[in-house]
């Protein structure tokens, strides 16, 4: 097995481990030699892999105690970001495009996928819930494109996005239920004509 392929399994085993182990932010992981012994891999194989989800944040390790999950949901790191990186003009417009563009290709991928009960859950949801909003919204959308990693780098930019702009509330659920109505028909231009008019962008609203 090459390295890489060992690295990817043993995070792999380390995610589904700590899930079964019913571990949380905080908690204490297993040492490298109980991992080794559990995971059933090299300790040299099993210290790369934790090195590597340190550096990402993930995990850290504390001088004569061990090592912990960390939380990295927090939104430290958006913080942070927003503080010091996201001050650039051009990087809020890269974050606000890239989220589109995942939205866009969740809807691509909703349109294969979605059947109409989940459909008419969410019309009922967008007509009657007080709490509706934008964010919540396009969340089901991402669920519904069953793409894990889409879902994942959405809800990190989304938390980007909104540490720098206002939760979108709006009154034009027309908007959404038309983009509903897209789906349930499995009309791809409809779908996304009402996306353009929901995200006002003019590539879209110009076409139609």
């Amino acid at each position: 097995m090459a390295n890489s392929k060992v690295y990817l399994e043993i995070v792999k085993q380390l995610r589904e481990m700590i899930n079964l182990d019913g571990l949380k932010s905080g908690d204490k992981i297993p040492s490298e030699r109980e991992l080794s012994e559990r995971l059933n891999f090299g300790r040299s194989s099993v210290r790369e892999a934790l090195r590597a989800l340190e550096l990402l944040g993930l995990i850290e390790t504390r001088r004569g105690e061990g090592t912990f999950i960390r939380d990295f949901r927090g939104n430290q790191l958006v913080q942070l970001l927003s503080t010091f990186i996201l001050q650039d003009e051009k990087a809020k417009r890269d974050v606000f495009e890239t989220k589109n563009f995942i939205e866009m290709d969740c809807l691509r991928l909703a349109l294969q996928s979605v059947d109409n009960e989940q459909i008419e859950v969410m019309s009922d949801w967008v007509k009657t819930s007080e709490q509706f909003a934008d964010d919540v919204f396009f969340q089901r959308i991402v669920e519904i494109s069953n793409n894990h990693l889409f879902l994942r780098i959405w809800s990190i930019l989304k938390e980007y996005y909104y540490s720098l702009h206002t939760p979108l509330l709006t009154d034009k659920r027309e908007y959404y239920l038309d983009l509903l109505e897209g789906l349930a028909e499995r009309d791809h231009d409809r779908t996304l004509s009402a996306y353009g008019r929901i995200r006002n962008l003019s590539y879209f609203t110009d076409k139609n």
